[in-house]
């Protein structure tokens, strides 16, 4: 019974529609969530660096030049000392979907929502 269980969940979710790119509004009028290519993926749509804020917004910088700043879901204290690494099995990073672990308390805290950052604001 777990193991039917266990499939439906999964059949259910496989067909969830892909997530946009930029949080567009879906044809059911919701935000879809914003997700980000990863460092080492070639082209303009990647993250080229991230910088912490405090303990719970960092920045991701584009190779682009856009800016998406998320608001974690929890603070994360340790992050402002030390740090973030994570890892994806999957081509995007999206909003509330990932998880980082600072890097030297091995705290762990998910990602938040990502929403368009003023290059402007960040040169403050």
């Amino acid at each position: 019974m777990k193991m039917l269980a266990a499939a439906a969940f999964l059949a259910a979710f496989a067909t969830l529609p892909a997530p946009a790119q930029t949080g567009t509004q879906t044809s059911a009028g919701l935000s879809a969530p914003v997700c980000l290519r990863p460092f080492d993926t070639p082209g303009a749509g990647a993250i080229d660096h991230t910088h912490v804020v405090d303990a719970r917004t960092i920045l991701f910088y584009m190779r682009d030049g856009k800016i998406w700043k998320n608001t974690l879901r929890e603070r994360c204290p340790a992050l402002m000392f030390h740090g973030f690494t994570f890892v994806t099995h999957q081509d995007e990073i999206c909003s509330n979907a990932q998880s980082i672990r600072v890097v030297e308390s091995g705290e762990v805290c998910q990602l938040g929502v990502f929403t368009p950052y003023p290059p402007q604001a960040a040169a403050r």
